[in-house]
């Protein structure tokens, strides 16, 4: 077993926990940290199956023998302020080696192309009301008359980035950008400076969270006062429940569009029971929803690795 991860990752440790206790075989490496400085690669390919060995300081990996990968976060191969130099070296790796494992011919939870495709909000929208879900009302654009004409149409609007980015705020202090309720008011030429994400707002009683790993879904439903529940954990309340009829199918429908084997799923739940889909991080965290919750998905990720091994 493969896990490509950054070296600090406790919801990585949770699997690898979970694989050594099935007396797994497992190697961890985080390519845009260990190579080329601490690794050394070659891999070959011709008129015969690639084959190839990637020796870091703790291990030996016959890459033809790796039977399946777990991609959770690795460090990004690219770092901020490289020299010329530099940034060849490091995009010359990031092709090379990352170029070399996501050809192995075993499964991955998930694949890094699929995962990739599926970071995009606007076509998670779009597979998401193809798979079924109620899906709110959206516009993307930097045309400011048609964002205040959307504000104005639905009344009450929230706007979300596209993709989580590094901020910093004008004392130095990284900050999140969450997601915030606006009105047509609050709207100004500035949003003709890029592409911006607003959305009618869901009246919710609670959100939900499903997580998806191969075919078992796990449901919990977070109670908060909060627009954005990622603001505060402190102030949700955790209840771990059955998915509403249909939505697990859908959720299996969903990652199989994308060709992933999990998913983290966010819902709002109306006052009707309706689950009307937000977003869904294709390598989202579920650490901390299992140490609140005690659902084992940790051993159901390291029960599909084994599984897709076979």
């Amino acid at each position: 077993m493969l896990v490509l991860t950054c070296l600090d990752d406790p919801t990585a440790d949770m699997v690898i926990d979970q694989l050594n206790r099935r007396d797994a075989c497992v190697a961890r490496f985080d390519p845009g940290v260990e190579f080329p400085a601490d690794a050394e690669l070659s891999a070959w390919f011709g008129r015969f199956p690639p084959y190839g060995v990637l020796t870091t300081r703790s291990r030996r990996i016959i890459l033809e023998k790796v039977e399946a990968v777990y991609y959770r976060r690795p460090t990004p191969y690219l770092a901020d302020n490289l020299s010329q130099v530099e940034r060849f070296i490091g995009t010359q790796a990031r092709f090379g080696v990352g170029g070399v494992l996501t050809a192995l011919r075993c499964p991955y939870v998930s694949h890094p192309w699929a995962i990739t495709a599926a970071e995009h909000k606007p076509l998670q929208l779009a597979i998401a009301r193809r798979a079924g879900f109620e899906v709110p009302t959206t516009l993307v654009t930097n045309r400011l008359e048609d964002a205040r004409a959307f504000a104005a149409q639905h009344g009450s609007i929230v706007y979300k980035p596209l993709r989580a980015t590094p901020y910093t705020g004008s004392d130095g202090e990284p900050r999140t950008i969450w997601t915030a309720q606006v009105g047509p008011d609050d709207i100004d030429g500035t949003v003709s400076a890029t592409a911006h994400l607003f959305q009618a707002r869901v009246r919710k009683t609670a959100d939900l969270r499903v997580t998806a790993v191969g075919k078992r879904v796990f449901c919990v439903r977070l109670d908060s006062d909060l627009l954005d529940w990622r603001q505060d954990y402190d102030r949700l309340s955790y209840t771990v429940v059955e998915p509403p009829p249909g939505l697990a199918d859908a959720c299996l429908a969903y990652l199989g569009e994308f060709g992933l084997s999990f998913g983290a799923f966010d819902f709002a739940l109306t006052g009707d029971g309706t689950p009307v889909f937000l977003e869904c991080n294709p390598n989202g965290q579920w650490g901390w929803l299992e140490d609140a919750t005690g659902l084992p998905i940790a051993a159901a990720i390291a029960d599909l690795l084994l599984e897709d091994s076979t």
